[in-house]
């Protein structure tokens, strides 16, 4: 790491003269028993172990440091045990909240699936994970109920199609996000496949950067529809055209929710696609030297962004990792169109991609095995998932559109969802997560399901999009904090008695074709919901917005000008 040219600002003590663990300021010596762990093994060491011993022998010969640290590294967490109830979420230990199954996450870098790698995909989902596989919001497919004794095996099968779960979770450079168009549509201002190709064979696994102060959060897009959520990441590439240099990226870091939310901001730099990669590694770079390890929830890059700003930053990326400054550049336009890429369109060779909805990212192996058939049928050859929990279907041939939306319709993947269908998302919730208070899959699904059958008379025109995000903790796996309704998950207290319920975030999103610009939601004092009463606080805010709306409105603008008892 460069440390010797950086700035008596970026090397100053910490506030309170206590060390923040900052490698480049206060040197490796591990301040909590996170970073011990860390010091003392690799995470990616502990796949010999997980095959030569822990699959041989079985569950109960995996120590602490790698059942709940290092196995993170290959995309294995302990899944809840079943009938802990929310309420004793923040009371037990792991061991305690822990099943002998596993969450197995397999990072899909741009969402990219061929069909062949699908069929593993569904295979792996039969025969191992009792039919569980979710779509997740980072493009991931994540299962459930994985014994350790079959994770040799589901590792081969995935690696012969060339799959990893290499890095998919632990405090590594996680998956990169990237656009689903990528390289077929018509309107894309650059193609981010090579960037992302050039990042995950140069990076991902790389000893360097096998010790993060905690995960990063990279996404690619190159297309006009802003559809890689970039302003919640710790880094995004975002398609420009720079009027000198031609198409590249605009550089944002810094981005994350979590129980301190903050959006990412513009450096003003212009990334030509030659350097990205390069740039991408020292923005992971600066945040593994400086950033703050001492406390876990200090230990993201939006708090290192917020105590030094983008243009001392910036200052540290050129001057100190880069050797060279990067051009100005402009800010992407406004998004043209919805970023979910649901329903049928043209692709820019003349055949179509075809984008379907399950209900909140939940689907199975069943389901992949279908989807899979039919595009064989169709005689498409790849697919690829979204930061929305959908799925794109690419290459179909136009006479064949009809039957392939048939079938996924059959399969209730709707290429034509309600507007309540194609815009709600949950977590994995307290089903199978540890950190989770509440059940949110099927509290979202069930709500979806009333909402469409309540709201069938306004719904005609609503001719805005209405987001319920459904987050089972505080952490916003679901992006609740972006969201026109986001859901927190928490014990709540009604007539004297304790029931699953949600704070409520009102008013967030994210740049949009609707929307100029991101923001977050607001939160109105007291203003909880149970998970019973869900579908009945949405029908009655929807129809408040309905009949008070002006001409222009989205449902962020009102939320945001209404007054608090309006939103009750």
């Amino acid at each position: 790491m460069t440390t010797s040219t950086a700035s008596s600002r970026t090397l100053r003590a910490p506030r309170g003269g206590r060390p923040n663990g900052q490698w480049a300021v206060d040197g490796r010596a591990p301040l909590n028993g996170n970073e011990e762990m860390k010091q003392a093994g690799d995470g990616l060491e502990v796949r010999e172990r997980i095959e030569q011993v822990y699959a041989k022998e079985g569950f109960a010969s995996i120590p602490d440091d790698d059942l709940h640290g290092r196995m993170r590294w290959w995309g294995l967490y302990t899944q809840r045990r079943p009938g802990i109830d929310g309420g004793r979420t923040a009371t037990l230990e792991p061991h305690e909240l822990s099943d002998e199954y596993f969450m197995l996450r397999v990072r899909l870098d741009g969402g990219a699936l061929s069909l062949a790698q699908l069929r593993v995909l569904a295979d792996i989902s039969t025969e191992f994970a009792r039919g569980t596989a979710d779509i997740s919001d980072r493009q991931n497919i994540q299962y459930h109920w994985i014994r350790i004794e079959d994770v040799p095996e589901i590792w081969r099968r995935l690696e012969s199609v060339g799959l990893q779960t290499t890095d998919a979770c632990g405090d590594t450079p996680r998956v990169v996000l990237g656009s689903p168009l990528a390289g077929i549509a018509a309107d894309e201002v650059i193609d981010p496949t090579p960037v992302i190709d050039e990042i995950v064979s140069r990076f991902v696994g790389d000893p360097e950067l096998q010790n993060l102060p905690r995960k990063f959060k990279s996404a690619v897009t190159g297309h006009p529809s802003l559809d890689v959520v970039h302003e919640i990441n710790d880094i995004s590439l975002v398609g420009v055209v720079h009027p000198e240099h031609g198409p590249g990226y605009d550089l944002w870091v810094g981005g994350g929710l979590s129980t301190a939310p903050r959006l990412a901001e513009r450096l003003g730099t212009f990334v030509s696609e030659e350097r990205a990669a390069e740039v991408w590694h020292a923005v992971v770079r600066i945040f593994r030297d400086y950033g703050y390890r001492r406390l876990r929830t200090k230990a993201r890059l939006k708090f290192l962004l917020s105590e030094w700003g983008a243009a001392e930053f910036r200052r540290v990326l050129e001057e100190d990792y880069l050797g060279y400054a990067l051009p100005d550049g402009p800010p992407p336009p406004r998004a043209t169109s919805p970023g979910d890429h649901v329903g049928v369109h043209a692709q820019k060779d003349g055949h179509r991609y075809v984008g379907a909805a399950p209900v909140v990212g939940r689907v199975s192996g069943d389901v992949l095995t279908g989807l899979a058939d039919l595009m064989a049928a169709a005689g498409s050859d790849r697919m690829r998932l979204t930061p929305h929990q959908k799925l794109v279907v690419l290459d179909v041939p136009q006479d064949r559109v009809d039957t392939l939306v048939a079938g996924l319709e059959d399969l209730d993947l709707s290429v034509t969802p309600s507007l309540f269908r194609r815009h709600t998302m949950a977590c994995t919730g307290i089903e199978y997560c540890k950190l989770a208070i509440v059940e949110t899959k099927v509290t979202a699904a069930e709500a979806v399901a009333e909402l469409e059958r309540r709201l069938a008379d306004v719904a005609p025109q609503l001719d805005t999009p209405i987001s319920l995000h459904v987050n089972g903790c505080p952490n916003s796996c679901a992006r609740i904090q972006v969201a026109d309704i986001g859901l927190k998950g928490q014990i709540i207290t009604v007539d004297g008695e304790q029931q699953p319920g949600f704070q409520v975030h009102l008013g967030g999103g994210l740049a949009s074709a609707d929307r100029d610009e991101a923001g977050l939601g607001r939160t109105v004092r007291g203003l909880k919901v149970t998970a019973a009463d869900l579908p009945d606080f949405v029908e009655r805010l929807v129809r408040r917005f309905m009949e008070s709306r002006t001409p222009g409105d989205t449902f962020s603008s009102w939320v945001h000008r209404a007054d608090e008892e309006e939103l009750r």
